[in-house]
């Protein structure tokens, strides 16, 4: 495999960093997660919203003071060519990632280190399941004042991975992530829609979750391809217990129906007809067959 490493593409055994390394000791860097998905016929393949990603690796990157060093447009291109050179034509992820690339000892941000990395590998399903058991972990979502929760900060997923890991010990899927206020945040990386009355819910990014755009994306098919109703507003946990539907939705978990929270049933268990809906549309527009959004794809082989 190649990967795009201290501005050069490279085989991916020769982009290493040193153990000494401040990304590595101290988790300074921020990420992004994008999907490309082949075309029905094989021939292409469509990478989902490229532009919004790389705007907002470099908005992370800012905010880190580890600049991206590129232009958005140029780390467009250089995705396009990293998938070029892998000869990539099935679905994929990649990932881009600013780290700290320096040895010295001490968690410091400075400019002069930053570096720019991309990855790629193959991806189809995420979650290999019609739809999850979660729970709503003791460890609440990490606050925006203390790591900032609306980017990707890579240290900062010790707190997903700790609700992950609790809720996998308890025989659950995936965990919930209450903010430091009690109101419900996100999964352990993907967004939460509540829907209640045929009409869609979602907390915002206040409540100390990613900036999704997934979760942006889902919202603009959601009320404008297939006339849904939605609303933003703060959730409580006991209205997850009660909702009519509830579903994760992700770069990686693209839309992955929930069947109990805390073992209370969410519906039948079973995916309900407005997630299924919006799940249905979303693989549509994914693998190029909506007309109207396709500027949204990336075409790489095209």
């Amino acid at each position: 495999m190649i990967t795009y490493f201290r501005d050069g593409f490279m085989d991916d055994k020769d982009a290493s960093v040193s153990v000494r390394s401040r990304a590595l000791n101290y988790g300074l860097g921020c990420f992004g997660g994008i999907r490309g998905y082949a075309s029905d016929d094989g021939s292409d393949l469509f990478i989902f919203r490229l532009s919004k990603h790389a705007e907002r690796l470099a908005i992370s990157a800012k905010t880190l003071c580890l600049p991206m060093r590129v232009s958005s447009a140029r780390l467009e291109d250089i995705v396009c060519e990293l998938l070029r050179k892998n000869d990539v034509h099935a679905d994929c992820y990649v990932r881009p990632m600013v780290i700290s690339d320096s040895d010295e000892l001490s968690p410091v941000l400075r400019e002069e280190d930053a570096t720019l990395v991309v990855y790629t590998l193959p991806l189809a399903r995420y979650i290999d399941k019609e739809a999850l058991d979660v729970c709503v972990s003791s460890w609440r979502r990490t606050s925006d004042n203390a790591i900032p929760s609306r980017l990707k900060p890579t240290g900062g997923y010790i707190n997903s991975a700790l609700a992950r890991r609790e809720a996998s010990d308890n025989g659950y899927d995936e965990a919930i992530l209450l903010t430091e206020r009690g109101q419900v945040s996100e999964g352990s990386a993907e967004h939460l829609f509540m829907v209640q009355g045929g009409e869609l819910f979602s907390p915002p990014s206040t409540e100390d979750n990613l900036d999704g755009i997934t979760r942006r994306s889902l919202i603009e098919l959601a009320t404008e391809d297939l006339g849904l109703k939605f609303r933003e507003r703060p959730i409580g946990r006991t209205e997850l217990y009660t909702a009519d539907e509830l579903f994760f939705c992700g770069t990686g978990a693209e839309i992955m129906p929930i069947a109990s929270v805390d073992r209370r049933t969410i519906g039948d268990g079973k995916p309900g007809p407005i997630s299924s809906q919006i799940k249905s549309h979303f693989a549509d527009v994914v693998r190029g067959r909506v007309a109207s959004r396709r500027s949204w794809l990336t075409p790489v082989w095209a």
